[in-house]
């Protein structure tokens, strides 16, 4: 009696068979191509004006040469000529739509591009604006060169001041009124105090 014939287990690999005929396994990028121009190609007045030329030529051939000359006769109503056409157009049909199909894919590439370029363009604008903002900010507490020159204008007229008034009860008014007008005066940055003798402290 024979033996049962075992059937290899999952962690076994199954064995290479050989085909009579041999797979196909055509570039598709190549193909794709090809498609492409094809398609391309049917779509300009070039392949319009050369194929009515064709169906000009093929139907006037068949139709006034002498009848042992024909080779599609009218009489058979142009059969040659009708199974070329669909030939044609069962053929052009799928490369149209190959053709189609990669432009889809492209335009969805460049789609997802566009997308992450104007993402990339606004996180760029929103980071300047933020950078400016604290520009500002920042500036808001730098002194200005007319405040400067303000405040140095009023420090000199204190000093011109201070050395015509000889008196002590002067002197100490006019210290006074300085620091009113110190105080009343926008203070954006410390200024130095400068001595009665010229020397900052």
């Amino acid at each position: 009696m024979a033996e049962p014939r075992k059937l290899p287990g999952l962690d076994t690999p199954l064995e290479q068979r050989s085909r009579l005929i041999p797979r196909l396994s055509p570039d598709p990028d190549a193909f794709g191509r090809f498609a492409e121009s094809f398609a391309r190609y049917m779509g300009t007045p070039r392949f319009l004006l050369y194929m009515t030329l064709f169906c000009v030529v093929w139907l006037g051939w068949n139709t006034f040469a002498p009848e042992t000359m024909q080779f599609d006769p009218r009489s058979l109503n142009y059969t040659l000529l009708t199974l070329l056409l669909s030939l044609q157009a069962s053929y052009a049909a799928p490369l149209i739509l190959l053709a189609q199909n990669r432009q889809d894919d492209r335009d969805r590439v460049q789609i997802e591009q566009d997308r992450s370029r104007n993402e990339r363009s606004l996180a760029d604008t929103e980071y300047l604006t933020r950078e400016l903002a604290s520009l500002r900010l920042a500036l808001r507490e730098v002194a200005t060169r007319d405040f400067v020159r303000g405040e140095l204008r009023s420090l000199l007229e204190d000093l011109s001041a201070d050395q015509d008034e000889p008196d002590i009860e002067d002197r100490s008014e006019g210290a006074k009124a300085r620091r009113d007008r110190r105080q009343r005066g926008p203070r954006t940055q410390q200024i130095p105090r400068v001595r009665e003798s010229g020397v900052a402290e």
